[in-house]
């Protein structure tokens, strides 16, 4: 069986104008082309499907059931197209996001988050809170398409965009007595019982702080390791000692608890947008990354 839809448009004319005439008008091709190709058809389906006279055309039992499915394939293949088409132009499909704790802070994420979600509603978009260390073994295998982390050592295998420089912020317990200074020093930081995360978490923080420490010789006398920013800040909160996160945290406000300047100008973090380089990128994902990179 060789029917091609264009045979399915002619016999819909034919069945509809019910005059071989006036359907190749319709179709703008001859008559007798037509009228062949309709007896092609007939030989192809294995049935009548037009009861022809010299003066009527009228359709069989089987060319009423085949107009009818005639009609619902043409449907179909139109939506099919339309669905390829709006895949491909990332208005449908699934986009798969890593994210850091520190990302939703982050007012560009949080703006391209909203912004893309309202305008292509019918795209899933998946998202999963998972540490800087961690992202990197999905993003490479492809299961997920896009990740936020802050900046840690990449394989060659993945790209990424700096997003967003901010400053990193001390958190001082608000009765202690450096919450009364405008700023604090890496070096008075160092001399205090430090709240940080468990080394074996995989933040990116952890290297990014203690990395900072180390290039003025500091080590901090760490008293609590714990797993979340947000537990850090509690802890900070409750007196149990001081800390160090990215300015985009600050939108957490505790009367418990100040956040200061540091002094130190190198006292920075970035947050990257990352990519496998080796896994085509769908469109849906491309936009959300045009979007977020516009936003910086």
């Amino acid at each position: 069986m060789n029917i091609e839809l264009r045979h399915l448009r002619y016999f819909i004319a034919v069945a509809e104008e019910l005059h071989f005439g006036h359907a190749a008008a319709r179709l703008n091709i001859s008559q007798p082309p037509l009228s062949q190709q309709i007896q092609i058809l007939e030989q192809q389906v294995g049935a009548r499907l037009l009861a022809r006279t010299n003066r009527s055309v009228t359709l069989t039992p089987a060319g009423a059931q085949f107009l009818a499915d005639c009609r619902q394939i043409l449907i179909q293949v139109e939506e099919a197209a339309a669905r390829a088409a709006r895949l491909h132009q990332g208005e449908t499909g699934e986009l798969r996001i890593g994210f850091t704790s520190s990302a939703p802070f982050i007012k560009a994420v949080s703006d391209t988050l909203s912004a893309f979600r309202r305008r292509y509603p019918d795209v899933h978009l998946q998202t999963r809170e998972i540490n800087t260390r961690e992202q990197i073994a999905p993003l490479h295998e492809g299961s997920l398409d896009l990740g936020l982390m802050r900046n840690t050592q990449l394989p060659d295998t993945l790209g990424w965009e700096v997003i967003l420089r901010e400053p990193l912020l001390a958190m001082i317990p608000r009765d202690h007595p450096l919450a009364a200074l405008p700023c604090v020093t890496l070096e008075m930081l160092a001399r205090e019982p430090f709240v940080f995360f468990d080394p074996h978490v995989g933040t990116g923080l952890y290297d990014d702080i203690l990395g900072l420490m180390r290039r003025y010789d500091l080590k901090p006398a760490i008293a609590q390791e714990v797993g979340e920013a947000m537990t850090i800040i509690g802890l900070v909160a409750a007196g149990l000692g001081v800390s160090i996160l990215p300015a985009s945290f600050r939108r957490v406000q505790l009367e418990e608890m100040r956040w200061l300047p540091i002094a130190q100008p190198d006292a920075i973090s970035e947050m990257w947008l990352v990519w496998s380089k080796h896994h085509e990128q769908g469109s849906a994902a491309m936009r959300f990354k045009q979007q977020l990179l516009a936003t910086r």
